[in-house]
């Protein structure tokens, strides 16, 4: 608690100017609010928001409008609700999406198609696809006709598995699970209608794949070891203290990065809603500032529990390249709903795993744009973490306290400062496809003469909505020293995942991470 008080105090007294890392505005107006974000291998970001939610600001392609006999306020839909934004230009590419993602699902799949399921109306059994391309193509969804959820899908959480198939899990009144590709239609999952209390809190649960091969599946303040092959709990954690932890009451959840021999997984989850917040439709109720941490793969796990600087309902935790994580986004009061949260926590904080309980903590430069309700954060190839969206109202609303959010914005952590880009290194060459276990070598070129190790981590791709990325994982792997070449050039031996509980199979970005620099990540497919 001294530590605490002493980080707020310390935090109360430096400037903007003095807090690490900046921020970016990179385009003024996306056209939508996305509600769920992806980052594609091409180097663009998929932003996606819900189809009913009236005029957008920005127009499908002439002739493409969607028609919608059902829909409340328009039958004859010429908007975009989602949209294709490209990194190195700044593009913005219209979408069409035919059916409702309302708080949906969604993940990459091995070959790098983005697998999107359920959300509400016309779209709760609905499966669809995006198969990406660069901004030039003309690549588009593809709602799928020959195959649906078994069970309708809305604030469910997608996690792809070792074999590269895909459990989808929960949703509002399915306490189950089912497979894609479909396996035994669905299957029940108890545990979920177990936790769920009288405002749910078990809806968008946190889902970890283990590198044991087990899932880790955590809503309201408990959670279990599922096993995917049985369709069995296999084994139940202690309770978190502190009050619920999912939507929605929902904090965030990420796993650290793995690392070693690859045996012990350990899950943080920090933040969310006072009980009774959502039911009371309090906007003034402070959010919950504790965190828990367990080692999900010990025989004996307990949670060790720490504050952060600010209570955070909503927020985004991102796993970034150094295995550091970012918390960012939300409100410090309220919970999550239509216009139910209230002082914006514009300040991200660091964690760092690695630092003693107290000390873990670092309160970084504030944002000055108010990310509430349906906003996003996502890692991006050049170390950046993308924010995308923020949108508290039922429809589009701009003139209110807090209007919806069409700004997208990038925050450099301190890592992208200018006086560590002689550490930042570049990778020179690496190969486009691995197989797990193999050996491979990377090539870097880094202007400072390297001391020490420079490690290479695999970064998933995750799909970000409501607070947690689904499938975000960050694989540190196990390399030689690096071996000096001609000039500045150096060789580093690095060996592949072993298997796909460790990463599932499919496109990574793979950073070189210099004295806690990364380089610009390359795609890389892993691959059985």
């Amino acid at each position: 608690m001294e530590l605490l008080i002493l980080s707020i105090f310390t935090f109360f007294f430096l400037s903007r100017a003095e807090l690490p890392g900046t921020w970016d505005l990179l385009v003024p107006n996306a056209g939508i609010s996305s509600m769920h974000t992806a980052v594609t291998r091409f180097n663009t970001v998929v932003l996606l928001d819900r189809t009913n939610t009236g005029p957008s600001r920005k127009m499908l392609r002439k002739g493409h409008c969607r028609l919608d006999p059902h829909d409340a306020v328009l039958k004859r839909d010429c908007y975009a609700h989602s949209v294709l934004f490209d990194l190195q230009t700044n593009q913005i590419r219209p979408l069409m999406i035919l059916t409702d993602t309302w708080c949906s699902s969604g993940q990459f799949l091995h070959d790098g198609t983005l697998l999107q399921t359920g959300g509400d109306l016309d779209g709760f059994k609905k499966i669809r696809k995006f198969d990406p391309c660069d901004i030039n193509g003309s690549c588009d969804w593809v709602e799928l006709d020959d195959v649906e959820l078994s069970e309708g899908r809305w604030y469910a959480s997608n996690q792809i598995l070792p074999d590269g198939s895909v459990i989808i899990i929960g949703g509002r009144g399915a306490n189950t699970v089912e497979y894609y590709p479909p396996r035994n239609g669905a299957v029940l999952f108890p545990f979920l209608a177990d936790v769920e209390d009288k405002q749910m809190d078990n809806l968008y649960p946190y889902v970890h794949l283990l590198p044991n091969g087990k899932l880790f599946v955590f809503a309201n303040n408990k959670a279990v070891l599922f096993d995917h092959e049985t369709n069995k709990v296999v084994k139940g954690y202690p309770p978190l203290d502190g009050g619920p932890r999912n939507y929605p009451s929902a904090g965030s959840s990420v796993m650290l990065a793995l690392e070693g021999d690859y045996s012990t997984a350990v899950i943080v989850i920090c933040g969310g809603a006072q009980y009774g917040a959502f039911i009371e439709r309090s906007t003034d109720t402070p959010a919950l500032g504790s965190c828990g941490r367990i080692v999900a793969t010990s025989l004996d796990p307990i949670w060790e529990m720490e504050d952060m600087p600010f209570g955070r309902i909503m927020g985004d935790m991102v796993m970034l390249p150094t295995g550091d994580a970012i918390v960012i986004n939300g409100a410090q009061a309220g919970t999550q709903g239509f216009e139910m949260a209230s002082n914006p926590c514009l300040y991200p904080l660091l964690y760092r795993p690695g630092q003693p309980v107290g000390l873990r903590f670092m309160t970084l430069n504030p944002g000055t744009v108010p990310r509430l309700y349906h906003s996003t954060a996502n890692l991006l190839p050049d170390g950046r973490v993308l924010v995308a969206g923020s949108n508290p109202h039922f429809f589009y609303k701009f003139e209110a306290e807090f209007p919806t959010e069409l700004r997208i914005e990038a925050f450099s952590p301190e890592y992208l400062s200018p006086d560590r880009a002689n550490l930042r290194p570049v990778i020179e060459e690496i190969p486009d496809t691995v197989r797990f276990g193999e050996a491979f070598d990377v090539f870097v070129s880094v202007t400072l003469p390297v001391v020490g190790l420079v490690e290479v981590n695999f970064a998933s791709a995750p799909f970000a909505t409501h607070s947690f990325s689904q499938g975000q994982r960050l694989v540190k792997l196990t390399i030689t020293p690096s071996v000096p070449g001609s000039g500045n050039r150096y060789k580093i031996g690095c060996n592949a995942p072993p298997n796909g509980a460790v990463a599932p199979p499919g496109y990574y970005m793979v950073f070189a991470v210099n004295q806690g620099v990364p380089s610009v990540a390359r795609w890389v497919h892993l691959v059985a």
